[in-house]
Parts: structure tokens; C-alpha cells; sequence
């Protein structure tokens, strides 16, 4: 199972952290338009996500929400018949939470940058580093941190799904 080191913060639309990406010598992978739907499960998160023209995977994680950067365990499964698969979940499991976003991808010494509009909630960045060590992986996410001036305040300690769950439970005034 792979394992990455995970950090997301809020920007302002006005950051453009795509171009401070592009001058740190990040390579712009591409813009994603993701679909992800969450099932109710007892530990852990499932979701499907499904991306505009490419397909889908289900993805199913263990991190600690805790944290500030987070260390995710995962399994992604690429899915034939996205429809159908989640038909059969939405009828066993029921859906929590669907999240669209539109992600603006860039590799950067093996990480991604994800600079993220999700609907309802704003932008934000998010950065997934894989597990080659420990060290290796901290060390990286320090440097990313410097180059994009995030400070801890801006750090979001809460998933997507968890942000819109709280969004639409919320009482409005």
C-alpha cells in the first residue's frame, strides 16, 4: 500500500500559487476536473473519484486528521465502469459527501502540487509527497512550504469532505 505526507492550505484566489509553482521549476502536468464521491464507511475513507475524460479510480485511505501534515495510507483501484460501481456503493454503503474540484496538477522532485478550486468551499493548495524515507519526504515538504510562504495558520487540518459536511450542517442565519 503506498504511503504519503500530505499538507493543504487555503489561498486567497489572488495567491496564484500556479505561478509561484512554475517558478520554483515545477512541470504543469495538466488541469483535472474531479468528481469525488465519499461512501459511508466505518474507518477509514472511500471514495470514487471520477475525472472528466479519463476514467475513474476508488480510492480508499487511512490518515490522522489531526495533524497539520499528514501521513495517508492508500489503495487506488482504477474502475471500468465508474456507473455502475457507483450505483452498487451508493446503494450498499450511501453517500456522504460528492466534492467537485478543478485541479491545476504540477510535479515538482516527485511531488505533486495540487492548486485546487473546489466548489463551494474556494481555493486551496495541496501538496502529496510519497514515502521514500521519512526524512527525505519532511524534508521536502519543508522546502515546498518555504516556496509557496505557507505559515501554519493557513494550514488546513480538514478534508474536503469534512468542510462541506461542516458547510451544509451549519445552520444558516
Amino acid at each position: 500500500m503506498p504511503l504519503n505526507l500530505e499538507l493543504k492550505a487555503r489561498v486567497s484566489p489572488g495567491a496564484n500559487a500556479a505561478a509561484r509553482a512554475e517558478s520554483a521549476g515545477a512541470l504543469f502536468q495538466g488541469v483535472l476536473r474531479q468528481t469525488d464521491t465519499y461512501f459511508d464507511v466505518r474507518s477509514g475513507r472511500l471514495k470514487l473519484r471520477q475525472e472528466d475524460g479519463s476514467g475513474a479510480d476508488l480510492i480508499y485511505y487511512e490518515r490522522n486528521e489531526e495533524r497539520l501534515e499528514r501521513w495517508s495510507q492508500y489503495w487506488r483501484i482504477p474502475q471500468g465502469d465508474p456507473l455502475a460501481i457507483l450505483e452498487a456503493l451508493t446503494k450498499a454503503l450511501g453517500v456522504l459527501q460528492v466534492v467537485r474540484k478543478e485541479r491545476r496538477l504540477y510535479a515538482y522532485r516527485g511531488a505533486r502540487i495540487h492548486c485546487d478550486t473546489v466548489e463551494g468551499l474556494g481555493d486551496f493548495l495541496e501538496f502529496e509527497i510519497p514515502f521514500a524515507g521519512k526524512s527525505e519526504a519532511e524534508a521536502l515538504m519543508r522546502e515546498l512550504r518555504a516556496i509557496f510562504g505557507i505559515r501554519e495558520e493557513e494550514i488546513e487540518r480538514h478534508s474536503y469532505l469534512d468542510l462541506l459536511t461542516e458547510q451544509t450542517s451549519s445552520p444558516r442565519s
